[in-house]
């Protein structure tokens, strides 16, 4: 043994090495690779690693802040008019002179200018004008696709309104981090204070804090209380869900608690007794008025272009409605509008010669709280042809085309049918609903296999007895179709409301749904009304022909849609409507007017309970048109009953409404037109065979008799007709509801327009 060895076998213990096993070598081999990956990845090279991007990422900075430096104020040369043209091209208007108006930061009382520390930036007269953390929260919901998100100061808005722009980019929010830090080293924070309150889009077309203290509370900056301030702080974090007049119970809801935040924020920070800020009340904004050019109906054009190109930018990009309201208003678009100037015209002509030129406010006082609203669309290409808002926009701001707040009545009851047969529902005796099936007209009749007890009275409680679908459609009667929507299951009766474009989110299945009792616009009526005359196929009415920016082109989804309905169900439905024109509530005022000339027509009444909303929405082959009046308070804009307008005892659908339709829809609407119905039911068409009703369907054993002896015979197998009853629609019938289900029974005389009584008033 050499001396070397005999010195490491004494280190061991004085026992020589044994060879080294196959086992021990490959363990060995593995603390090698081991050990391999150790030397790659010491802390030693992963804290300089470390440290190395931090220096990299300060050079970067470094870098940039050297390279950006602060740019010449670009807000006002933002601001462009948008140019909207009617569908030939010709001017509709110009919207564009940015309400805006500079005030001095004196001018604002100091304790209003508190109200936007508070709800900002309660730092901001102390910090470097930038919030890190803010802004890397920004950055990473950028790089996330997760778009707007808060923590940016004052002084960073105030970058991101004067100097840059509302892009959610990382490149835009880079700049603006370093165009804030040399702002804030430059600028005094008074001045950044004023740009601020001055560059912010506050909702209705109000930029700065004097155009909206006028929009919102008619008064100038300097009038301004504490309080207000405080609600305009809170507006500018999403001015179109907060403004009072417009937003959803949520919207109002969430406006009043970050009013309340502002103010306990200012209490906190000792710009307000506590005192003072406890005797505060929540201070309502005033309606909002119409901007300048938007006169007549105008505004009501505008306005509905900008919300449907707010909503497909809103698709397309993911954004909020706050962000789609920036990127439309004012900002330099051409806007082109399905509107026909002729049809325009002619709409607005028949509701001043039919409604306005017959209401005399001095004369009677409920004539200043009528309100019409009225949407006209191609039903084969979802266009809208002509829109009425109202009799000014500059006197009435809130469009009567668009709003949903007043019940659609009876005009609901063709969903209700176009339910039955799309289910093909039956009723609680088995029987297959057809427009010839029979059921009990009794009013305030108990509905059958309902867990919801209802018992809806027809109108001025009249009692109809056995009547066919067909006829109920016609003269309206409430009980035949309270049933009928217990038959086919309320939960369906919704869910093909939905299908045809109305908004049932929010509405319980309940019975008293068959009246109508939801809300309602004549836009959505429209697009219900002229997917029943499309066959079945999805009609979504649409004002925007093209909008084009300077940089893009919007790409506008097509109006027609899927088919939601079958083409046999849209054209019984089409169909029975038919019969409402020539044999029931509609007769008088478009059956009989001389205008019509053989038009065919569809369409049915509806009057509201306490006669709050009347409609009339019809269609010809190749137009649909849905009219709705509207009782409103011309102070408080609450709903108010129309008894006695227009020297009318009762406002009927079939009265001011369907007058409107025909005057503007017979003056404009193709004369030789048919519908092409693929139906052998209802009354535009030859029945092909006897009816086939039900055994008082809606009634069982256990219930006791009506004391009232019915005013209809029950249906007889005698055949039908060989005549259509559109054909003959001036005679009285001879024979019973099953032998000719589209005309009403020889006892009985049409009533004007039943109105819809029960719950959800």
């Amino acid at each position: 043994m050499g001396r070397a060895e005999e010195r490491r076998a004494r280190q061991r213990g004085g026992r020589r090495a044994a060879p080294k096993s196959r086992r021990s070598s490959a363990a060995a081999g593995g603390e090698s690779g081991k050990s391999v990956i150790r030397r790659l990845f010491t802390w030693k090279k992963i804290l300089g690693t470390f440290f190395g991007l931090c220096l990299l990422g300060i050079g970067s900075f470094i870098a940039l802040y050297m390279m950006v430096g602060i740019p010449k104020g670009n807000a006002a040369a933002q601001q462009q008019s948008n140019v909207y043209k009617y569908s030939d091209g010709s001017i509709l208007t110009r919207k564009g002179e940015t309400n805006r108006e500079i005030v001095d930061l004196a001018d604002v009382p100091k304790p209003v200018q508190y109200t936007f520390v508070a709800a900002e930036n309660k730092t901001f007269y102390t910090d470097a004008g930038v919030d890190l953390k803010g802004t890397a929260r920004g950055l990473i919901n950028t790089l996330s696709g997760k778009g707007k998100q808060g923590g940016s100061t004052i002084t960073q808005q105030y970058v991101k309104n004067y100097y840059l722009n509302q892009d959610q980019t990382v490149t835009r929010k880079l700049k603006e981090l370093v165009i804030s830090l040399k702002v804030d080293r430059t600028t005094s924070k008074d001045d950044i204070l004023a740009g601020y309150i001055n560059t912010s889009y506050y909702g209705r077309s109000a930029y700065g804090i004097q155009a909206a203290a006028q929009a919102y509370y008619r008064v100038d900056a300097k009038d301004l209380k504490v309080e207000q301030g405080a609600y305009l702080a809170a507006l500018l974090q999403a001015p179109s869900q907060y403004d009072w007049s417009a937003a959803s119970d949520t919207g109002r809801k969430l406006v009043t608690e970050r009013w309340n935040y502002v103010l306990d924020n200012m209490v906190e920070e000792g710009w307000l007794s506590k005192a003072k800020r406890d005797a505060m009340t929540f201070p309502k904004p005033k309606e909002p008025k119409g901007a300048p050019g938007l006169d007549g109906q105008k505004g009501y054009l505008v306005d509905l272009a900008n919300r449907q190109l707010e909503d497909q930018l809103m698709r397309e990009q993911g954004i909020s409605r706050d962000e789609a309201e920036a990127q439309v208003d004012n900002q330099g678009w051409t806007i082109t509008l399905n509107i026909d100037k002729k049809k325009q015209a002619q709409l607005e002509k028949a509701a001043k010669t039919q409604l306005t030129s017959k209401l005399d406010p001095e004369k009677r006082s409920v004539d200043k709280n009528i309100q019409a609203g009225a949407v006209s669309v191609d039903p084969k290409t979802g266009k809208v042809l002509a829109l009425y808002g109202g009799e000014d926009y500059y006197k009435h701001f809130r469009s009567n085309a668009t709003r949903a707040d007043y019940q659609p009545a009876s005009t609901f009851k063709p969903v209700i049918l176009a339910a039955a047969l799309e289910e093909n529902a039956k009723t609680q005796d088995g029987k297959p609903i057809t427009a010839s099936t029979v059921y009990d007209g009794t009013s305030k009749r108990p509905v059958e296999g309902s867990d919801i007890a209802f018992s809806p009275e027809n109108e001025d409680d009249r009692n109809y007895g056995d009547v066919t679908v067909q006829t109920a459609m016609n003269k309206s009667i409430n009980s035949v179709f309270a049933q009928l929507g217990v038959d086919v299951g309320m939960d369906n009766v919704l869910e093909v409301a939905a299908k045809l474009g109305m908004d049932t989110a929010d509405l319980k299945a309940v019975p008293a749904q068959t009246l109508g009792t939801m809300g309602a616009s004549p836009l959505q009526m429209a697009g219900v009304y002229a997917t029943l005359d499309n066959h079945g196929r999805k009609v979504t009415p649409t004002i925007l022909k093209s909008a084009e920016h300077n940089t893009r082109t919007v790409e506008l989804p097509d109006p027609i849609g899927d088919q939601v309905l079958s083409r046999e169900t849209a054209d019984t439905v089409t169909s029975v409507l038919t019969g409402v024109i020539d044999d029931g509530t509609a007769r008088t005022s478009v059956r009989e007017n001389s205008e019509r000339d053989g038009r065919p027509v569809a369409g049915k009444t509806g009057t509201s309970d306490d006669n709050k909303s009347a409609w009339f929405t019809g269609y010809t082959p190749d137009l649909v048109t849905s009219v709705g009046l509207f009782g409103e308070d011309v102070k408080t804009g609450a709903q108010t009953k129309m008894y006695g307008a227009g020297g009318e005892e009762r406002v009927n659908g079939g009265g001011f409404p369907a007058q409107i339709w025909a005057a503007y829809t017979f003056g404009i609407s193709a004369r030789n037109s048919k519908f092409d119905l693929d139906t052998d039911q209802g009354a535009a068409v030859q029945p092909t065979k006897k009816p086939t009703p039900t055994q008082r369907p809606t009634q069982t054993p256990s219930r006791e008799p009506t004391t009232q002896a019915p005013t209809t015979r029950p249906p007889t197998s005698e055949p039908p007709t060989s005549k259509p009853p559109s054909e003959t629609p001036s005679q009285t019938p001879t024979t019973s509801p099953s032998a000719t289900p589209t005309t009403t029974p020889p006892t009985e005389e049409i009533p004007e327009d039943p109105i819809d009584t029960g719950d959800g008033q």
